[in-house]
């Protein structure tokens, strides 16, 4: 009630444009370090948290905010690890739904609980006091993990941890999922990401990268030689835009042009790179991967970038339709989004426009409206803007088809996805599924949560019983979204 919320600095847009290192000086944790402690004092330590319910991990908040208003860094980095394999993802990339849910946050601006939760991991790193966990026997049971995302990463790391062998499978040359090439290095720098991975190393974690499940190794392969199987494939077909012109040359998915982007940035070659540079750039959607291209493509030096969105303008405050403690669809500015671009809402695209060597060159819109639940475009509003690189950044619609998971034979359920029952597993017996594979698209809390869980529901399924935490089950999950 005494103290004003206060976050992390970012660095100036005219520094951090110029380079590919995280937006905030050093790092998220050490940036807002100086004002954890009164910001972590804002937390009223509520008799009913309800940012235990914003929470898909239930991340035991308060407690942690406590510990470190005590300056008790040790045990708050112990409540942090109680719930979260990755707090040092999360506090980077999550969009933290705890915070809209604090009960601070009803008249007043909520806890930084975000902030206070990367101070914690990233102190504890700077400190080596994040330390390999191996089982202390083995099972002698083998379980093969396909995708190393952050649910699949989760699952590996629990059931590791639980005495089972674990083998990671990974198409990518190195692992991490989208975590290593979707997600730009100014939003998390891969460092963040290989120090984890050393540590599931030395607890006993397997890696076999540039090994696509059900290519380099069949489904019929994997089980004969695992007693288990989770799929954590993610969703990773984008949504397309079948309008004229959509086969035109400089139309690409999101997803094609952020690995190539990420890789260079790495110091990579990539043969006939997708790059913005000197471009007139689309991004058709308006959410967290647009924002990755928008951050990306400025660090190229486009000629000029324009995002569009076919929802309305969000409004700057809680619609009274979204009540606390839900996440409300409020206007919010990204760190790309401060550094340049136009946002324009509630246009669709009609027709891409070539040049005479089959090159998109521009791109034809108008502007639209809700009538009757239905979007219909405004009479005399169509118009037309220069576009030499469209990305388009709508979503994701599910796993792919042709696949391992076609090999194993898994159910679908009727939005694409593998189905599953409420301990994760398949139709296909020791098959187990967890994270965008099986929820469809979703937050990177949600995967670590459902990687969690679903390492509990192997272990039960091998074991008999399990002391891994399950938090909640897949059913009551999708409802609460």
């Amino acid at each position: 009630m005494t103290t004003p919320r206060r976050v992390a600095t970012r660095r100036p847009v005219a520094e951090r444009i110029h380079d590919w290192k995280e937006v905030y000086p050093g790092t998220p944790g050490r940036a807002v370090l100086p004002i954890i402690s009164e910001q972590a004092g804002r937390c009223m330590d509520c008799g009913i948290p309800f940012c235990h319910t914003g929470c898909p991990l239930g991340n035991l908040i308060p407690e942690w905010n406590d510990l470190v208003w005590r300056s008790d860094w040790d045990e708050a980095l112990e409540r942090l690890h109680a719930t979260n394999n990755f707090p040092e993802f999360t506090g980077r990339l999550c969009p933290a739904p705890c915070e809209t849910a604090c009960v601070v946050g009803i008249n007043r601006d909520p806890v930084t609980i975000k902030n206070v939760e990367v101070a914690i991991i990233d102190r504890a790193w700077d400190e080596r006091r994040v330390d390999p966990q191996p089982p202390e026997w083995h099972t002698g049971k083998r379980v093969a993990v396909i995708g190393s995302g952050p649910s699949g990463l989760a699952a590996a790391q629990q059931l590791t941890r639980a005495g089972h062998t674990v083998a990671v499978f990974e198409r990518a040359d190195a692992p991490g999922g989208l975590l290593r090439y979707g997600i730009p290095e100014f939003k998390m720098e891969k460092s963040v990401l290989d120090r984890r991975i050393r540590q599931m190393l030395d607890e006993g974690t397997n890696f076999h990268c540039e090994t696509e499940a059900g290519v380099k190794i069949t489904g019929r392969e994997l089980q004969e030689r695992y007693d288990a199987i989770v799929l954590a494939v993610g969703s990773t077909v984008g949504r397309d835009l079948p309008v004229p012109g959509r086969h035109l040359n400089g139309i690409h998915q999101a997803m094609e042009y952020l690995p190539q982007s990420n890789r260079v940035a790495l110091g990579r070659h990539v043969e006939n790179q997708i790059t913005a540079k000197d471009k007139h750039v689309v991004i058709i959607g308006g959410g967290d991967t647009g924002a990755d291209c928008l951050g990306t493509a400025i660090r190229q030096q486009a000629s000029s970038i324009v995002q569009l969105e076919i929802m309305p303008t969000p409004p700057e405050e809680r619609p009274a339709h979204q009540p606390w403690p839900t996440y409300p669809m409020t206007y919010r500015v990204s760190s790309a989004h401060e550094e340049a671009g136009e946002r324009v809402y509630s246009v669709s695209t009609s027709e891409f426009i070539g040049d005479y060597d089959g090159n998109v060159a521009s791109l034809r819109m108008s502007e639209v409206r809700f009538e009757g639940g239905k979007i219909v475009p405004v009479e005399g509003t169509e118009r037309e803007i220069p576009a030499e690189l469209v990305l388009l950044a709508m979503g994701f619609t599910g796993p792919e088809a042709d696949t391992v998971v076609s090999q194993l034979g898994c159910a679908l359920d009727e939005r694409g996805n593998v189905a599953r029952d409420k301990d994760y597993a398949t139709s296909v017996d020791g098959v187990f599924v967890c994270g965008d594979a099986g929820r469809g698209q979703s937050l990177i809390v949600w995967a670590i949560a459902e990687g969690r869980a679903c390492a509990a529901g192997v272990d039960e399924y091998l074991s008999g019983t399990t002391k891994l935490p399950r938090p909640i089950p897949p059913t009551a999950r999708q409802m609460m979204v």
